[in-house]
Order: structure tokens, then sequence, then C-alpha cells
């Protein structure tokens, strides 16, 4: 197999997991709106994600969040993504939207609310078992506000104490996906602020606990790529939430604000070889005021860009020139490869696997944006609310 036959063959395997929650109406803390054709319901998020799949082949499976993707039949559902050509992926817990949360869920002082919070997260287990899902995907937005306000390290026992609980619960073939964020919504400690709080709890956990890196969840200038290898060295890189940041966690279009930042990251996936692992690649993104499916198609795109520009590094030139200390001709190396068009490979891919080279205007030709404002009309339509 020639070098390109063999980047061909990799960009076919790749898969991008799609949130429902992109789907739905979304917006900041002062907004949220509504747009046409909006899933009312998790059916319908799942038809949606269907029609990215179909046009980008790299999208096979659809994260659920609960309790916004509650539905009464969990088997159902994961049958109507598989008649649509999809699968469920992983499963969001949400303790964050719940005013008994107001001081914490897991990390609460009250133990009463910390037990809501554990069932919560053992329902999610549930979810997983009838839906054949492999991921429970947990982020906590548990923290203070101020010193003093409550004990920094009791609060670190209490999340041990709970984690450790749900752990138990996983099943064969089942893994805990532990996200960390700097901050939001508490503003002067968050219990799982960093990679490290969150490595050092899943190392104690055990090996089916592992570390999510939410590229907008770093504080300005962080070398992502960094906390990447040393994940993937340590074989704990569970997954990615991809989107793009300009100051805070804006959740835009991965690969929207820099594009080169994500070729770095997934060069540093297909260096430690977390391309042919069991790596999550999801999206984490809200569209609030753009189009959403096309939104969502676009960012696979991206993603596959910045992917096959990772795999065009010419690795025997590269480890040639860092052995010998040359500085410029090692990063001209990567700088080549992130220069090339990728696009007309990309192109390529898609007809060898029998898709149209160019999904955003496939999807515009298909009606299906025009089909569902006319279809979609009543109800109450998804969201998160605000």
């Amino acid at each position: 197999m020639t070098e390109l036959a063999a980047v061909k063959a990799a960009l076919k395997t790749q898969a991008v997991e799609t949130p429902s929650w992109a789907y739905g109406n979304s917006g900041t803390r002062f907004k949220v709106f509504a747009q046409a054709g909006v899933p009312r319901d998790p059916f319908e998020k799942l038809d949606d994600a269907a029609k990215v799949h179909e046009f980008t082949g790299a999208a096979p499976t659809v994260a659920l969040h609960i309790p916004w993707d509650r539905v009464g039949d969990y088997a159902a559902l994961a049958r109507h993504a598989e008649d649509r050509g999809v699968r469920i992926g992983a499963i969001n817990s949400n303790t964050f939207q719940d005013d008994d949360y107001r001081l914490g869920s897991i990390c609460h002082p009250d133990p009463a609310v910390r037990r809501k919070a554990v069932d919560h997260l053992l329902e999610c287990v549930d979810i997983m078992d009838a839906t054949g899902s492999h991921d429970l995907k947990l982020w906590f937005a548990d923290g203070t506000n101020y010193p003093g306000q409550d004990d920094i390290r009791a609060r670190q026992d209490r999340l041990a104490e709970g984690l450790a609980e749900v752990y138990e619960r996983l099943g064969d073939g089942q893994r805990m996906l532990l996200e960390y964020k700097l901050f939001e919504p508490a503003f002067y400690t968050t219990d799982v602020p960093d990679w490290g709080t969150a490595y050092a709890h899943c190392l104690k956990l055990g090996e089916k606990a592992q570390v999510v890196v939410d590229t907008g969840h770093h504080a300005p200038g962080t070398n992502i790529e960094f906390i990447v290898a040393t994940l993937l060295r340590e074989d704990r890189l569970g997954g990615f939430d991809f989107n793009s940041r300009f100051y805070a966690d804006d959740d835009l279009m991965v690969g929207a604000a820099d594009p080169f930042q994500l070729f770095r990251i997934m060069y540093e996936v297909v260096r430690g070889g977390g391309f042919t692992s069991d790596v999550a690649f999801m999206l984490d993104q809200c569209h609030n005021i753009e189009a959403k499916i096309p939104a969502i198609i676009r960012s696979v795109m991206n993603v596959q860009e910045a992917t096959a520009k990772a795999l065009l590094v010419d690795g025997t030139a590269l480890a040639a020139a860092q052995g010998a200390g040359d500085v410029l001709e090692a990063n001209s190396v990567l700088m080549d490869a992130y220069n090339t068009d990728v696009r007309p490979l990309l192109r390529e891919v898609r007809e060898e696997s029998g898709l149209d080279p160019e999904p955003m205007k496939a999807y515009r030709a298909s009606g299906w944006g025009e089909k569902v404002v006319a279809e979609r009309v009543g109800g109450e339509q998804a969201g998160w609310g605000a």
C-alpha cells in the first residue's frame, strides 16, 4: 500500500460523534433563538443526525444528554437510530440544571443532594445498557464562588466517593469519561478544573475511567496538544469534545477559531496511536445563530481536514530533523503538511466511498432543510432553555 493509499484508508475509518443537543435550540445566558424546523424530540434529533452521516459518511454515532433526551423506551430509540443508519453514542449526564444543585451535585455538602446526583448517574448507566452505549460522559458544574464557601479537600473526597459508586456499576465494555473545565459556572474553585485532577481521579478508579479533553475548556494559550500527548502516553485519553473558542467556552464550530491548533492536536493523536485506538472523537457545540445541520456537517469536515493534514506529516523526515537538532527543518516538515490543501484528497475519499464529494452542496440539494421546516410545525422544540 502506498503512503497516499494508507492515508485514504485511515480517513475512511474516521468517525466523529455528533451531539443530540446541537440539533436543538440553544443560545447564551441572555437568549435562546428558536429556529424553524428544529427537532421536537430525540427521535427527530436522530433523523437530523442521520442526514449528517448520510452526507459525510463519518458521523455514525449520536451522543445523548439526559434528561434532555429522556424517553419512555430507550430500546425503541436505539432501534430508531439503527433504522436511520446511525447508533447511540455516549450518554451525557446533567447535574447542573436542577435547583437542588445550586451548591453542587456530587460534591454538594448535603448527602441527600449527593445521593440524588449519584442516582442520576446510575440512571445514565441503565440507559447505556438499554441503548448499547459504551461511554458514560461526566461533566460537573460543581465548584464554589467564594473563598471559605466550602472545604476544597472535602469536596474532592465527595467527588471520589460518588465516582467510585458509579464506576462499580459499569458493565463489560463500558467506560466512564471524565471531563474537566477551568471555570464556569463556578468562579473561585471548580471541582474538576483541569486534566490533572481528572487524571488523578481516573487513575484511582481503574482502567475503565478515562479523561475527556474539551478543546474549549482551557485557559487562553494552553498547549492542548501537550495534554493530549501526555494522556495518550498514559493510555488515559478517552475522547475529545471538539469545538472552538475565542474567549471562554464559546462552543463554536471546531476549527473555526484556530485550525492550526486542531491540526497540532490531531498530529499528536496520530503520533500517539489515538487514531487507531478507542479514543472517541465527539463534537460538543451549540449552533446559536447558524443553521444547525449544515454547521455540524461543516464541523465534521473540519475534523476530517485536520486529520488528513496530520496523516500527511512525513514522520521519517520529521524524526531525522529532530534527531539532527535542525529546528527550522523540523518545523518546516509540520508546516508543509499543514499548508497542504487536502480538500481534493477528501473529495476522492468520499467518491471512493460512494458519497457525494461535496457534502455541504449535497445537503442543500437534498431539500431536507425545507422539508423539516414544513413538517415540524406545532409541538415544543427541543432545547435547553434560557
